[in-house]
């Protein structure tokens, strides 16, 4: 079973009354929504176990970095007990997950992508992209990876009042 079909999947699901998001791995003869805390599948791909935790471990790596950075501009982004907030839209995480699917069919283009994944983990790519440092497809993928990176709520950010002194 080491590299059996497992089924990567994006699904949305609620959990004590709270909604989120997950993507994870299923046995491809479990029924994913079987799961009594998950509502609806979003996103199904049947791939081999190894490359389904690989894209997985991507993906996640995506998602913590983009959480990470609003909750660094103090954007109201409350984290669930399980999954990811639904404070990020779908289509953001459709985007993630269809981009690291995407990728991960080309080998080199996979290796380079996790690389400036890892990269962009640390630092924003765009001084890489604006000073011509990147070139050809590394450029071109670090414009994408960035792009995957640049969601910012509608909502107000997270700014705390303090109590008037007088009162």
């Amino acid at each position: 079973m080491e590299n059996s079909s497992q089924y990567l999947f994006l699904a949305s699901g609620v959990n004590n009354g709270e909604g989120f998001w997950i993507v994870g791995i299923k046995n491809c003869d479990e029924n994913i929504l079987d799961d009594t805390n998950l509502l609806d599948c979003h996103r199904k791909e049947l791939i081999g176990n190894e490359s389904a935790k690989e894209i997985l471990l991507a993906i996640n790596m995506n998602v913590n970095n983009l959480l990470n950075e609003l909750r660094n501009k103090n954007y109201l982004t409350a984290r669930p007990s399980i999954g990811i907030p639904f404070d990020i839209p779908l289509e953001i995480l459709e985007n993630i997950f269809d981009f690291w699917l995407d990728i991960y069919k080309n080998h080199e283009a996979w290796k380079a992508c996790l690389g400036l994944l890892k990269v962009r983990k640390r630092i924003s790519l765009t001084n890489l992209i604006e000073s011509e440092s990147l070139k050809g497809n590394s450029k071109k993928w670090a414009i994408k990876i960035e792009t995957l990176h640049t969601y910012i709520p509608s909502s107000l950010k997270n700014e705390k009042l303090n109590e008037p002194m007088w009162e």
